[in-house]
């Protein structure tokens, strides 16, 4: 198997050598070229196109989110955004995710943390090498006029108390999970969802979520009750799990190690819904690399909950959805775009 290329583009010195050194060290992961700004970078990407490219957002002579505007309309690339740990960058974070990007990482350089910012860099280096990129789905003028003409689905069931809706998802999620909740009725069952990001970003994609849906959206706080109408993201560096205090569902969150690979995982939830829920849940696993939720789901199908997988056409990586569709954990295979729809279905067929 032939070595992933990566091209760096970071106006650091410092972030270059620790970048170059640490992805040079990976199996499998090779740097072809390390770009101060995007003009050198457009000139190594057109001489000799990498696989993935890591991108700086704030650099001089033309930010990050300029530079993958251009580079998505003209050489579509799979690129892994570096962003502070600010309102500021998480913000730009989400646009370079709107724009394109299909994985984001949080620059941590402080002390004794580099070891760790590696090790997250490399694995979303791997999973963009797998994503799929191309020109006719990204750009934020596109996205913004996508989401202007969607309507949500109009609803007539009755929601029970007892219902409840869990998502889960990776790469390419962020975009996945913007087009479900913009057509997600205002009653749809309290809903839960794990998207992989790392903390302080959870938080600003709760944010533009609840401006696309008809739902009330927001970053899940320990100890909150679940109701329809509301749905609650994970924090990133927590998991996440559901309990049931008498006729009500609460949230918690969890520490502890991560679970297949990440924290918040989409395992640990979906174990818990399980759990809580049995066949009075919905499940939802949406594009992502690896197997996280996979295991969690069969759990949920096996207490009678009904589970919807996104198809491989529509996924940006289909990793996540075809683990749980080859362990018998799903009930249907459907294309993205027909996901709200059978998730109404589902609500209206589940006994209250």
């Amino acid at each position: 198997m032939k070595n992933i290329r990566v091209l760096i583009v970071d106006d650091s010195p410092t972030v270059q050598r620790v970048f170059e050194k640490g992805l040079s060290r990976a199996r499998g992961i090779e740097v072809v070229g390390v770009a101060p700004d995007p003009f050198v970078a457009r000139d190594m990407i057109v001489n000799d196109p990498p696989d993935v490219v890591t991108l700086d957002i704030e650099m001089p002579r033309m930010d990050g989110l300029t530079f993958l505007r251009k580079l998505m309309k003209h050489f579509p690339l799979p690129v892994v955004v570096v962003s502070t740990l600010t309102k500021e960058g998480g913000a730009k974070a989400l646009e370079a995710l709107e724009c394109g990007a299909v994985e984001v990482v949080e620059k941590n350089m402080g002390p004794g943390m580099v070891n760790d910012l590696m090790l997250e860099v490399v694995r979303k280096v791997r999973a963009a090498a797998a994503a799929k990129v191309s020109r006719k789905a990204i750009g934020a003028q596109k996205v913004a006029a996508r989401t202007a003409g969607a309507q949500p689905l109009t609803s007539s069931n009755r929601v029970s108390d007892d219902q409840v809706l869990a998502i889960g998802a990776s790469t390419g999620g962020t975009e996945a999970l913007a087009r479900i909740f913009e057509r997600l009725p205002a009653d749809t069952p309290g809903t839960l969802v794990v998207q992989h990001m790392p903390e302080g970003f959870t938080g600003q994609m709760a944010v533009r979520l609840d401006k696309l849906s008809a739902m009330t959206v927001r970053e899940a706080k320990s100890g909150e009750y679940l109701e329809p109408g509301l749905a609650l993201i994970a924090r990133g560096g927590q998991h996440l799990v559901l309990h049931r205090v008498g006729t009500r569902y609460k949230v918690e969150f969890r520490s502890g190690p991560r679970v297949s690979r990440h924290k918040p995982s989409v395992d640990v939830l979906f174990s818990t819904v399980a759990e809580a829920a049995g066949d009075k849940a919905i499940g939802v696993i949406l594009t992502g690399m690896g197997r996280d939720g996979a295991a969690g789901m069969k759990k949920m199908h096996d207490a009678g909950a009904y589970n919807i997988a996104q198809d491989e056409e529509s996924c940006v990586v289909y990793g996540m959805p075809r683990e749980a569709f080859e362990i018998g954990a799903t009930d249907e295979v459907v294309p993205l775009n027909r996901i709200p729809e059978k998730i109404c279905k589902a609500v209206a067929a589940v006994k209250v």
